[in-house]
């Protein structure tokens, strides 16, 4: 007697393990493109020399943890979120969207507090780290308010790359379940027929 192997559901099963293997490969890319990312942050971190202000999105990109400066000349508004302090408090960042000499907006997050009032800022020149979402970190809080932590490399690249290989093994995992369970279900058709 032979044994039939069912084409459809052979098929599809193949397609499902393919798509979970090319997405654990996928995964180990992101985790060299992630060290990649972090190694160009801290090497930047290390460069002391300042930029000018990015103006585009690839220039900001470019320019992340490079230190820069613009001048506030009007502040469109004030917001708060959830930040931390350069001693490792936990509380409130107040970032500023502002109107820049030679036009545009920028934003500069001008400090650290306990509570969520926004602060009184007028505006003004700023210097400081550019985060890694374009952000102006402040070298110096604005009046009442404390210095915000520095940028994090690896926090600005979540997840990790060894997150990313943990996404791959799971991916790669999923695949050789699935090749697992269609074979024993094969194996268990056959013996059914005989």
């Amino acid at each position: 007697m032979t044994r039939r192997v069912p084409i459809v559901a052979t098929v599809l099963v193949a397609a499902a393990v393919a798509a979970m293997i090319a997405l654990g490969v996928w995964q180990l890319r992101r985790a060299e493109w992630k060290r990649d990312l972090i190694a160009r942050y801290e090497q930047a971190q290390g460069m002391n020399s300042n930029v000018p202000w990015p103006r585009t999105a690839a220039e900001r990109e470019r320019s992340a943890f490079r230190w820069s400066q613009f001048t506030c000349e009007r502040v469109l508004g004030i917001r708060s979120g959830a930040g931390t302090s350069a001693k490792g408090q936990k509380g409130w960042q107040h970032t500023a969207r502002c109107q820049i000499d030679g036009g545009g907006e920028a934003e500069v997050a001008l400090g650290w507090s306990l509570a969520p009032q926004v602060p009184s800022w007028q505006g003004g020149e700023v210097s400081g780290i550019i985060g890694p979402r374009g952000v102006l970190i402040a070298a110096q809080a604005a009046a009442d308010l404390q210095p915000l932590a520095p940028p994090d490399p690896v926090d600005a690249a979540p997840p990790t790359p060894e997150g990313h290989l943990a996404y791959a093994g799971q991916w790669f995992f999923f695949a050789l379940t699935a090749l697992v369970i269609y074979i024993l279900a094969l194996r268990k058709r056959w013996r059914n027929q005989a």
